[in-house]
């Protein structure tokens, strides 16, 4: 018996089915469809990423062997026209989600600023000892030996929020750029004339877009990409003589490599112009798909920052003065030990040894974000929700009015929440790899 003013809801109708919809058992399932995980990183640029550190490693070894060879001048002349270039092209390219965010600013701070700071500390007392110089002195300003990197790439992506908003970032980069050329009042402090004159190389990178890397991938540009490294050995065989590896490094005006002020602004222009070049064919020649060095792609920054110590030592203790040095064979060697350290400090065991000075947490020092704290104390405090099995069918939400509706709305309502959350961070937080968790230039990333 019911009691009175209590009546029970109808039941729905039956639902006819039709023969039609009533799913074939000797038909084939149909075919999964594979999603990208949302942290896969890109093959090709971990690619191009270790490449070119190897590169950065060769030039600094090649350095000193260049002096009696014009051949191996010109592969140093062609070599430096392009592999940092490339390098800073694809650091501003994992920088376009930077907005000044605080998690993106903390990042900046622990993965850039603090690992230039243990790193030229270090190298202080290294020299001290290297140079047999216990009297030198602690110059932050100064960055020490392939350190003015990380100076620089700090200041480039705090101020990644300006580029983003100007309409023609680059004409602007482009005249910093020639103004710093031919400014000789500009000193070593910060290393800024290097700073100002890869700036576009940076500004580029934040301005491509996945189907630019697109267009140097296809086939084309692979067929004409060796021919123009070759037509670029030739120039740089015929320029040796005739320039200062000085318009390649970047750290001087004009007037001090002995050019008139207009030299040293159409120079600027050119050497970017060949530096733009080089890199489109450099990217050409770029595996696409994943190699075995393709995981070394994310210890660039490591490899960079460490085989600085190796380098100084073989300069300073004159190891290039050896008899043995001079010979071809030698050379190339050299040239591939280069290669095998920067792969060896690529590697994960080198990464987890020295993530504390690369990768500090620092928690201690930040303020925990408050839309973080709310956010945690959301996700703590929401129902779980159990989920329901494939194909099978979830339960009826209770008519309005009745017992049971009020808590599953509510659970219905948190459910939506959270799911709305979790598509936020696979994309927002896929984004922010390339920009705030790709700060070192070795981060997430997607492209």
């Amino acid at each position: 018996m019911l009691h009175a003013g209590y009546e029970r809801a109808p039941l729905p109708p039956v639902r006819q089915e039709s023969p039609s919809a009533t799913p074939d058992a000797s038909a084939e399932p149909p075919a999964k469809v594979k999603k990208k995980p949302a942290d896969q990183r890109d093959p090709f640029l971990d690619n191009a990423k270790y490449l070119t550190i190897v590169l950065v490693a060769i030039g600094h070894v090649w350095d000193p062997l260049r002096d009696d060879s014009r051949a191996a001048s010109a592969l140093y002349f062609v070599l430096y026209a392009f592999h940092m270039p490339a390098f800073i092209v694809i650091s501003g390219y994992l920088s376009r989600s930077f907005e000044g965010k605080p998690r993106q600013i903390k990042r900046l701070i622990t993965g850039v600023l603090v690992p230039y700071v243990i790193f030229q500390t270090v190298y202080t007392f290294f020299m001290r000892w290297a140079s047999d110089n216990p009297d030198r002195e602690f110059h932050y300003q100064e960055p020490g030996f392939a350190l003015w990197f990380l100076v620089a790439l700090f200041l480039w992506r705090l101020t990644t929020p300006v580029w983003k908003s100007m309409r023609w970032p680059l004409p602007v980069a482009l005249a910093i750029a020639v103004a710093a050329g031919v400014t000789p009042s500009i000193n070593s402090d910060l290393n800024l004339m290097r700073v100002a004159a890869f700036l576009p190389y940076f500004v580029l990178g934040l301005q491509l877009r996945p189907e630019h890397f697109q267009m140097v991938k296809r086939r084309k540009f692979r067929l004409i990409a060796l021919p123009v490294f070759a037509a670029a050995m030739l120039f740089a065989y015929w320029a040796v003589p005739r320039m200062s590896k000085g318009w390649f490094l970047h750290d001087k005006a004009s007037q001090d490599l002995g050019a008139p002020a207009w030299v040293g602004g159409v120079m600027t222009l050119a050497t970017f112009g060949c530096g733009l070049v080089l890199t489109a064919a450099f990217l050409a020649l770029v595996p696409r798909r994943h190699m075995w060095f393709t995981s070394l792609g994310a210890g660039t920054l490591y490899a960079y920052l460490i085989h600085v110590y190796p380098i100084k030592i073989s300069r300073e203790f004159e190891w290039y003065d050896m008899d043995w040095v001079d010979h071809p064979v030698s050379r190339v060697a050299i040239t591939l030990l280069a290669a095998v350290m920067m792969t060896i400090l690529c590697t994960s065991p080198v990464r987890r040894i020295f993530r504390f000075a690369m990768e500090p947490k620092m928690e201690w020092f930040f303020r925990r974000d408050a839309g973080e704290q709310a956010r945690a104390r959301e996700k703590g405090s929401a129902p779980a929700r159990t989920p329901v099995p494939p194909g099978s069918t979830p339960p009826a939400t209770p008519p309005a009015g009745t017992p049971g509706a009020e808590r599953a709305e509510a659970s219905s309502s948190s459910y939506a929440g959270s799911s709305h959350g979790g598509s936020s961070y696979g994309s927002s937080s896929y984004g922010g790899g390339t920009g705030a968790r790709g700060g070192n230039g070795g981060g997430r990333h997607a492209k």
